[in-house]
Formats: C-alpha cells, sequence, structure tokens
C-alpha cells in the first residue's frame, strides 16, 4: 500500500520545525524506518511531514560529565560505533547491536526509536534503565523530560504534538558497575520475544547495587530495582535467583503471535540472572582493568 496524502515541509532551523509542529500538528520525519511503514499500511495518516534530515546540529554524539547526548538525527549505527560513547556508556553499543539490522540501524535514530515508544524496543528501555532524559522543544520554550515520565504507554510518549525532542540524555554508569544486555527474538535482529538490561556495581567482591530493565513484559519498559535482594551478595556463588523471583512478580507480559505470556515469563526470569551475571563479570573485568 501507499501512504495516504500528506504535505511535507523541510525546515531550515530547528525553530522552524517547532513552529511547522505547532501549525500542522504534524509528524516528524528523522530515520523513518518506523513512522513509514506505518503509514504505509495507512495505521497512520499524518496530514502533515516535518523532515528535520536538513538541520545537522542535531546529527551529534557528545560524552562529557558523566553522560552521552545524543542527538535528535544521531543514527543507531553512529551511536554504536562512536568510540567515546563505547568507552563511557557501553551498555549503549550493548543494547543498540540487537535493534533490527544493520541496514536498518544506518537510517533510524536513537532518539526517534524512543519517541517511538515501543515496548519492545531496546533503547527506552536502556534510557530507563540509566535514568536518563529527553530534551524536548515547544512553542513555550525547552523542557527536559526524566525517561520515568517520558514512556506513557505502547508507543505513546509524553512529548507533546508540537514539540520536538531534540536530544535525549544517557547518563554513564557509576565507577565500579559493569552493564550487560541480553536478549531472545525468534531470528537475530527481530525484536524481542524478552530483552533484558543490567547493571550491577561491585564493591570488595560482593554487589552494592544492582537493577535491570525489560522489554516485551508490559506496556512500557518495565525497571526493577533488585538491591534489596542482591546487595551483599559473594560474586564467587552469587545467586540470582531472588532477583529474578522479584522481577517476576511486578511483570504483566501478554500473549501475542510470537509466544504465550507464561514463555515470555519464563524467559524473563532466566534472562535477568544471565544479565546480573554478566553485569557482574563486566564490572569485576573492568575494575581489574
Amino acid at each position: 500500500m501507499k501512504p495516504a496524502p500528506f504535505a511535507y515541509h523541510r525546515p531550515a532551523s530547528v525553530e522552524e520545525a517547532v513552529e511547522l509542529l505547532a501549525a500542522t500538528g504534524g509528524k516528524v520525519l528523522a530515520g523513518g524506518q518506523s513512522l513509514v511503514p506505518i503509514m504505509s499500511m495507512r495505521l497512520a495518516a499524518p496530514t502533515d511531514l516535518v523532515d528535520i534530515n536538513g538541520l545537522a546540529d542535531l546529527d551529534t554524539v557528545t560524552v562529557d560529565a558523566g553522560r552521552v547526548r545524543v542527538g535528535a538525527l544521531a543514527r543507531h549505527t553512529t551511536v554504536e560505533h562512536h568510540r567515546e560513547a563505547y568507552a563511557a556508556n557501553p551498555l549503549l553499543r550493548r543494547a543498540l547491536q540487537h535493534v533490527a539490522h544493520p541496514t536498518i540501524r544506518n537510517r533510524g535514530t536513537t532518539v526517534g526509536s524512543l519517541v517511538h515508544a515501543d515496548p519492545a524496543a531496546e533503547m527506552p528501555a536502556v534510557l530507563c534503565l540509566l535514568g536518563g532524559q529527553v530534551e524536548a522543544l515547544g512553542p513555550d520554550g525547552p523542557r527536559t523530560i526524566p525517561s520515568a515520565e517520558f514512556f506513557a504507554g505502547p508507543l505513546e510518549s509524553s512529548l507533546a504534538d508540537d514539540e520536538l525532542a531534540v536530544a535525549a540524555i544517557f547518563p554513564n554508569p557509576a565507577a565500579g558497575s559493569g552493564t550487560a544486555w541480553v536478549e531472545i527474538a525468534r531470528r537475530h535482529g527481530d525484536y524481542g520475544l524478552v530483552g533484558v538490561g543490567a547493571v550491577v556495581a561491585v564493591a570488595a567482591g560482593v554487589v552494592a547495587a544492582a537493577s535491570v530493565a525489560l522489554i516485551s513484559v508490559g506496556p512500557v519498559p518495565v525497571v526493577v530495582d533488585v538491591t534489596p535482594v542482591v546487595h551483599g551478595i559473594d560474586l564467587r556463588a552469587a545467586d540470582w535467583s531472588q532477583a529474578a523471583a522479584l522481577v517476576d512478580a511486578v511483570i504483566e507480559p501478554e500473549a501475542d503471535l510470537h509466544a504465550s505470556a507464561e514463555y515470555r515469563r519464563h524467559l524473563a526470569g532466566v534472562l535477568v540472572g544471565q544479565a546480573l551475571r554478566r553485569a557482574a563479570d563486566d564490572a569485576v573485568s573492568e575494575d581489574a582493568a
């Protein structure tokens, strides 16, 4: 199928883009890897598209002050292969390697994935796990939206229709922390049946703190602080089963054509243990380095 007719706009500045969004109620076109297929299937029919690909100032990845800032036009592959970003925040690359396929990552944008707010997507969960933020600009000026408030439901964010998401802020894990991302999909590049990101802080050979974020088990990314049940665990004989049980109590997996709710729940428990173990090992290797 073909998209419904729409008016096309290509602003010359961020301010002009915001003005167009306010005037038309249109949709932003950045990477287009989610928007264009949805339009082609007539699941969405915006009357106007505001193409921001001419705004070079938004095509940035910067690393400073304990964070990685990703501009709205930075492609997944740019973030994935950014050496400074990987050195500061390895979880970004580890999760991005599971996003679709290289051809999709070459065009798709990380901020666009956040705005799309798919509960099966990796980067919204990473943003929530790290306690990140989205920087937005609207007619009333700029505002910063915490990740805990940004995702409102499946394919729904708290970004207003007349606001442009200009960047995402991914705080770096604290010193002494390790990270991991594990995921099961029917085929590599498909949406994950379940995916789990983990951050584990280690001190003197025991767990000091740990958190996980899960995809495909709820309407938004599910973040669980498992520190209460893993604090003080000796890494030489770590048992992550209590953490998995804590996660099991809060997730809400649903059945679909790809997996039953029971299977997703089982996967979540297994992957939580794997992610925490890998993140703890990563913390130890980073400390040794």
